[in-house]
């Protein structure tokens, strides 16, 4: 394949740190003051801890993708080997799919506020979205990045508009909105962290479809530092600035407190415009969720550790099986939570995720770590790893045992699968069986 052919089939620099961003920015910054509001002063405190954790994990991370191989499997099993690689893939696999059901909703949501439908009609139209977003990212990676590209301009629109509320508020000399009165404890705020890291996970997925990528030991960690240090500042302000512009009960009871907050100023219409913006924002994350979970599965089933099935590609080399898989599961959590109210569920599902996920942010900075030998390089790693375990303990009980469930399930699955592929190969002549 000459190098335009090769271009034309890989994503650069500014598609990557699209993915990244597109990925990070979708339904958790837009539904989490919902969860947040009853926090009061913990939110924020909550917020600016998860901030400087999450810059410490992306550094960890890109550390781990300039040694190279095929994604971050490859350099864990190097590190600690198979079975540890395995589960923190699968650890990943599991949170992509489980996150992309609390962003369908949160996109039916912000729908339902522009009057798309009812409360009602929020997991139906979550379960469309899913449907909807496979068959796009079926065209190909390009298809997947070029619109994770376009969605990033529109879903930044509402956050930078409630910035400029609380800003104009500030300067008018109007006073801004008490938060809840719940006190500063540990478990609060450890409990405000867990809620408020789930907003900034997804900056992984930019190492998932490291063979689509040009210059991938150069391009990832580029588009994780710059991606994730863009979002962790317009967090920080956009979150703080919406649980101060409006009142808590009115908060805690928003399908999309960041379009509400602009009904207050601007009237129905612009928020309106905003509720739509925020949907697209969920759609183009749910866009890049779909894309790694699909090449997650992929690769473990290139591995032997999922069902061959699993790894059959059409068109541009696309997972296409992996994807639908990934989205099927997608359509059973919700269906299986659909009786929970929104704001319950949306909480359950972000805390699962990010309790799989943590797995694979621990394990990845032990890794850099040991690659690491500089001394700042590992205090900064370390200070990430404090991060995570204050994090874990606030994601609390129900999540983690559904998470530990998730991972014991992974464990059968691969052993099974090991046992297949070992009759299997028992059965075949030497020289057919792949090195």
């Amino acid at each position: 394949m000459d190098d335009a052919a090769d271009k034309s089939q890989t994503i650069g620099i500014w598609m990557t740190t699209a993915l990244v961003v597109g990925t990070i920015i979708g339904s958790g910054i837009f539904m989490l003051p919902v969860s947040l509001t009853p926090f009061g002063i913990n939110a924020l405190i909550g917020w600016l801890v998860s901030g400087f954790g999450v810059l410490c994990i992306v550094f960890a991370m890109a550390r781990l993708s300039r040694l190279g191989g095929d994604g971050i499997q490859a350099n864990i099993e190097r590190a600690f080997g198979p079975t540890v690689a395995f589960l923190v893939a699968w650890a990943f696999w599991v949170s992509n799919w489980v996150a992309q059901a609390s962003v369908a909703v949160g996109a039916a949501s912000a729908l339902s506020f522009a009057g798309f439908g009812g409360q009602e009609l929020i997991v139906p139209n979550a379960i469309g979205f899913v449907v909807l977003l496979t068959a796009i990212n079926a065209l190909g990676v390009r298809a997947a990045g070029g619109f994770s590209l376009v969605t990033v301009a529109i879903k930044i629109l509402p956050l930078l508009a409630v910035i400029w509320l609380f800003l104009q508020r500030g300067v008018s000399g109007a006073s801004y909105e008490p938060l809840s009165p719940m006190p500063i404890t540990f478990a609060n705020v450890a409990a405000a962290t867990a809620l408020t890291f789930f907003a900034f996970t997804g900056f992984e997925t930019a190492t998932t479809p490291v063979g689509k990528v040009r210059d991938p030991g150069r391009t990832i960690p580029r588009a994780l530092l710059g991606g994730t240090a863009f979002v962790v500042v317009l967090y920080l302000i956009a979150g703080t600035s919406v649980q101060l512009l409006l009142p808590a009960n009115v908060v805690a009871a928003s399908p999309a407190p960041f379009a509400d907050a602009l009904v207050f100023s601007w009237g129905h219409g612009v928020a309106t415009f905003a509720a739509l913006a925020i949907a697209v924002a969920a759609i183009g994350c749910l866009n890049g969720l779909i894309l790694g979970t699909g090449e997650l599965g992929y690769a473990m089933a290139l591995r032997g550790d999922l069902p061959a099935v699993m790894a059959k590609t059409r068109g541009n080399n696309t997972p296409i099986v992996a994807q639908v898989v990934g989205s099927a599961l997608t359509i059973l959590l919700l269906l299986a939570n659909s009786s929970r109210a929104t704001a319950n569920l949306f909480t359950f599902i972000i805390l699962l995720s990010t309790a799989a996920v943590v797995v694979v942010y621990f394990t990845s900075a032990i890794a850099a770590w040991k690659f690491s030998p500089k001394l700042a390089a590992r205090a900064t790693i370390a200070a990430g790893i404090l991060f995570l375990a204050f994090a874990t303990y606030g994601i609390g009980l129900e999540a983690g045992l559904w998470c530990l469930a998730l991972l014991a399930i992974g464990i059968a699955i691969r052993a099974v699968m090991h046992r297949i592929n070992s009759r299997a190969d028992f059965n075949r002549p030497a020289a057919e069986i792949p090195a």
